[in-house]
């Protein structure tokens, strides 16, 4: 990635992270088909139903974004929206459950091109987009490869890293882990085991996963919890609606409510982001030819 173009996007992650009471939550798998979105979309109606503001702030461009999961039709992205003159919440999306989904995916990527006025103007709106909100759901676009953009951009910001018990996405969990670890500086993880048999393959799973990790990386590596295989969370996808909306008293909706709760009682990072992130971006500049960090194309 082109010096200037990490600059810019850290600095719309920093303007989203600025703010003292909202928890700020990546979600990301090493490849496409783990169910990142999907668990988002499902994490961010448990917790919306426990009582938080909840936005989820959309890196993946449609037809596969949470929009799109969720059946919303998508008139406007961000970047369109203001573009036509629009304000940003003209870009917004409200799901029945009352979370905020903001496409944001060519937002962010067309940061570095945009006249400076408008990526003031675009960077602001960010920041009102998160204002307000208990928790951020950050849904990370997939980059085979190489590693998500926000997180490499905020190392000190949680993480949830979504897997299943294959082989391959084990494999590729533990590439993007080490790749965060050892270019992105980062030192902490999460992870959520989807797609389970039950409680007794999710801990083999995620077994495996931390002690390769703490053993050859030095890094931290959290359970949050497991999402078992549910023909009713298959069929509240093809309904284009959250499991919890379509079958509440499916298994998948119970593994949501728990992996919500577990999520809020980890501690908040607080502001560590605002005194990290400069070094982030020095490093950025500093290996933006390097394959093992080519962000996005």
């Amino acid at each position: 990635m082109h010096p200037e173009r990490a600059a810019d996007q850290a600095e719309g992650l920093r303007r989203l992270l600025l703010r003292e009471s909202a928890r700020v939550v990546m979600v990301a798998a090493a490849q496409s088909g783990l169910g990142a979105t999907s668990v988002a979309v499902n994490l961010a109606t448990a917790l919306a139903q426990s009582g938080k503001s909840v936005l989820v702030l959309d890196e993946n461009l449609p037809h596969g974004n949470a929009a799109g999961m969720l059946g919303l039709k998508q008139r406007h992205d961000l970047i369109s929206a203001l573009r036509c003159g629009k304000a940003w919440r003209d870009a917004l999306l409200h799901t029945r459950q009352g979370v905020r989904i903001l496409p944001a995916a060519r937002a962010m990527l067309s940061l570095p091109l945009l006249p400076a006025t408008e990526r003031e103007d675009l960077l602001d709106c960010l920041a009102q987009a998160s204002r307000g909100a208990d928790i951020v759901l950050v849904d990370t676009a997939p980059c085979p490869g190489a590693s998500p953009v926000s997180a490499v951009l905020a190392p000190s910001q949680p993480l949830l890293l979504v897997l299943s018990p294959s082989a391959a996405a084990i494999t590729g969990c533990y590439a993007l882990i080490k790749r965060l670890a050892v270019h992105g500086g980062r030192q902490d993880f999460m992870v959520v085991v989807n797609k389970a048999h039950g409680e007794r393959e999710a801990q083999t799973v995620f077994g495996n996963i931390e002690r390769v990790a703490r053993l050859r990386l030095r890094v931290r590596v959290e359970y949050l919890g497991f999402i078992p295989r549910d023909e009713k969370l298959k069929r509240a996808t093809q309904l284009h609606c959250p499991v919890a909306e379509a079958f509440p008293g499916a298994l998948s909706a119970f593994a949501f409510e728990e992996i919500g709760r577990n999520l809020m009682l980890l501690p908040d990072a607080g502001n560590k982001e605002v005194a990290s992130l400069p070094d982030v971006v020095q490093r950025l500049m500093g290996r933006s030819r390097s394959p093992d960090i080519a962000l996005a194309a």
